[in-house]
C-alpha cells in the first residue's frame, strides 16, 4: 500500500514515552526505532534556534503593531480592524507556546518554560503550565477514550460517547456537525477559563508565576481597551477579537484527529501505529505551514513532538515512505477535504442519536 493510497482509507519520543509503550525488544517498537534512527541521522531532531529567533521577533513586532494601531485609531469603529488583526496574531503566539511546551526551541526545560510564559501567559493569556499538562496527556493517548482530554470535551468523537450523553450535552452531540464552527467562537474563552481553573484547583506548579503573568496580561489588555475605547466599543472589540482568536485556533485543531481512528479505553496499540492512525496531515505550502503553525504535519509532530517546527516538512516524505514500507495507513488530505471529513465525522456521530430516545 502506498502512502497516497492510504489517504482513501477511512507524547513523546523516547525518553519521554508514556509508561504503556512496549519494550524496545518487541517488533512494534522496533518499527519506531528504525524510523527514529533515520530521522535522527538526517539531523531532523537538531535544534533550530535561528528560526525561532526570527519567528518570535516577527510575532512580537506584529503584536506591538496591533496594539499600537488600537491606540492610534482610538475611539472609532475602525478599531475593529485592529481587533481582527490581533485575532490573527494571537494564534501565532499560541503556536510558539506549543513549541516551547514540547521543548522544540532550546531543548532545555527551564528555558523553554520561560519562553512559554512569555508566548502563552503574557502575550495571549493562556497558561503554559495548564497547556503542557493537558497536551502531554493528549500526546500519550491520542484519540483514546477516557484518556485523551481532547476528545472528552463538548463534542462526541464516537457513537458510544454520544449515546452516553445526557441533557444539554446530548442535544449538542446530536447537532454537533452543524454547531461545530459557531462553537469555536467560544474557544478563546475556554482557553482562558481552563487556565484560571487550573490555577484555582492547584493543578499546575509555579502557581505564583502563572497567576502573576496571567493577571498582567488581563490587566494590560483591559486597561488599553477600556482606556482608549468607550465601554460599548470596548466590549464589541473584546468579543470580536476573542471570538475570532478562538475560531482561528479551532480551525487549526479541527483536521488533526477528527474522523480518524478512535481507540477504546485501555487500548495497547504500539506507539507508532497509535500516533499515525489517529492523526491526519493537511497538504499545503508555506502559507498553510504558517497559518497552521506546522500542525498540518500532525503525523510527524505526534511521532516526534520535540522536533523543531521547520524540520517537520523535511521529515514528512521520510515518514510517509516508511509507513508505506511497513504497511501502516498514512492519511494526508487537502485543506478543504480535511474539514469535510472532520465535520462529516462529527455529523455522522450526531446522526446516530437522532430518533434515539435518551436512556432513563
Amino acid at each position: 500500500m502506498t502512502a497516497r493510497a492510504a489517504e482513501r482509507l477511512p507524547t513523546v519520543e523516547p525518553p519521554q514515552l508514556p509508561p504503556s509503550e512496549p519494550s524496545v525488544r518487541t517488533k512494534p517498537r522496533s518499527d519506531y526505532s528504525v524510523l527514529l534512527r533515520r530521522v535522527r541521522d538526517a539531523g531532523l531532531l537538531d535544534r533550530r534556534p535561528g528560526y525561532y529567533v526570527w519567528k518570535g521577533a516577527a510575532a512580537t513586532l506584529a503584536l506591538l503593531a496591533g496594539w499600537a494601531a488600537v491606540v492610534v485609531i482610538g475611539d472609532s469603529w475602525w478599531v475593529l480592524a485592529a481587533a481582527v488583526f490581533l485575532a490573527a496574531v494571537f494564534p501565532q503566539f499560541a503556536f510558539l507556546g506549543h513549541d516551547a511546551g514540547h521543548r522544540q526551541i532550546s531543548g532545555d526545560r527551564r528555558r523553554d518554560h520561560l519562553l512559554g510564559l512569555f508566548f502563552g501567559n503574557l502575550a495571549i493569556g493562556v497558561s503554559i503550565g495548564w497547556w503542557t499538562s493537558n497536551h502531554n496527556r493528549h500526546h500519550a493517548h491520542p484519540n483514546t477514550e477516557d484518556a485523551d482530554p481532547d476528545i472528552m470535551g463538548v463534542l462526541a468523537h464516537s457513537s458510544a460517547r454520544a449515546r452516553a450523553g445526557r441533557g444539554i450535552r446530548r442535544l449538542i452531540f446530536r447537532y454537533q456537525g452543524w454547531l461545530f464552527f459557531p462553537m469555536l467562537l467560544l474557544e478563546g474563552w475556554s482557553l482562558h477559563g481552563a487556565s484560571v481553573k487550573a490555577i484555582v484547583r492547584r493543578d499546575i506548579g509555579s502557581r505564583v508565576v502563572e497567576s502573576a503573568t496571567l493577571f498582567a496580561h488581563a490587566a494590560g489588555y483591559l486597561a488599553v481597551v477600556f482606556t482608549v475605547l468607550s465601554p460599548g466599543k470596548a466590549i464589541v472589540f473584546i468579543l470580536l477579537q476573542q471570538g475570532l482568536f478562538g475560531l482561528y485556533m479551532g480551525v487549526t485543531f479541527a483536521p488533526n484527529h477528527k474522523g480518524m481512528t478512535v481507540f477504546p479505553a485501555g487500548d495497547n496499540t504500539d506507539y507508532l501505529r497509535r500516533q499515525v492512525l489517529s492523526s491526519r496531515n493537511v497538504r499545503g505550502g508555506p502559507v498553510v505551514d504558517t497559518a497552521f503553525g506546522g500542525l498540518n504535519y500532525q503525523i510527524e509532530h505526534h511521532l516526534f513532538p520535540s522536533m523543531p517546527r521547520p524540520n517537520l516538512r523535511r521529515a514528512q516524505p521520510m515518514v510517509a515512505q516508511y509507513c508505506a514500507e511497513i504497511g501502516v495507513p498514512y492519511c494526508e488530505t487537502g485543506l478543504v477535504a480535511s474539514y469535510t471529513r472532520s465535520v462529516g465525522h462529527l455529523n455522522t456521530v450526531g446522526k446516530s442519536l437522532r430518533g434515539v430516545p435518551a436512556a432513563g
